[in-house]
């Protein structure tokens, strides 16, 4: 009898420790669970409240701005891009004087990095970037921009003719250039903006100094 009762006990015991470790375990996964749920619920919140807040993928450019800031940027960017057709337009031709080729690959690669740079301004202020399909169709109130009929005569030109017209050409659309970034210099807000500005004067002015001196060596 007290073997049998000795027997019931341990059962009994074995039992309750199985059920406590069941109960447990199922603890802990619903936890595991519930802890899941909310680092999810947390990151979408997070993602929600920043994209609703429109934050920059750039951190360096400040969100203070004014219209003459947008001004820039939406006329800067067309401008670069017509410099930097008119390079790869030169350097896609025979017989370009070497020097004038180097010149057009130095324009390309400072300008390119400036479009995006100031397209991450514009996105930062709210506004959408400026793609070549948004580009405004006339250029008439932007200075130095070519005309069509410039363009299709810098397409036309071969070996040092080429070369003499690029030149012309880019020292009349760097001085435009420089009077627009002038402009930001005066009436702009957002300092990274105006630091932009005085980078492309600083540099231009320079860079029409050389072309002056290599149409001089042609």
């Amino acid at each position: 009898m007290k073997r049998t009762t000795a027997l019931s006990a341990l059962a009994l015991t074995s039992a309750l420790a199985l059920a406590s470790c069941t109960d447990a375990a199922e603890d802990t996964a619903t936890g595991t669970t519930t802890a899941t749920t909310t680092e999810t619920a947390v990151e979408t919140t997070s993602a929600e409240e920043t994209s609703s807040t429109g934050a920059s993928a750039d951190p360096d450019v400040s969100a203070g701005h004014n219209d003459a800031d947008v001004t820039f940027a939406d006329m800067m960017i067309p401008h670069h891009r017509q410099a930097v057709d008119m390079s790869e337009t030169l350097l896609a031709k025979d017989g370009i004087t070497p020097e004038v080729a180097d010149f057009a690959r130095k324009v390309i690669d400072a300008q390119g990095p400036e479009i995006d740079r100031m397209n991450a301004m514009l996105e930062a202020w709210g506004q959408n970037p400026v793609t070549r399909a948004g580009e405004m169709a006339g250029h008439g109130n932007m200075r130095g921009m070519m005309s069509e009929e410039d363009m299709a005569a810098l397409d036309a030109a071969e070996g040092t003719e080429a070369s003499r017209l690029y030149l012309e050409q880019m020292i009349r659309h760097h001085e435009g250039a420089v009077d627009m970034a002038r402009d930001e210099v005066n009436d702009g807000q957002n300092p990274e903006a105006v630091a932009l500005a005085e980078d492309i004067i600083d540099a231009q002015e320079s860079e029409i100094a050389e072309m002056e001196q290599l149409l001089q060596n042609l």
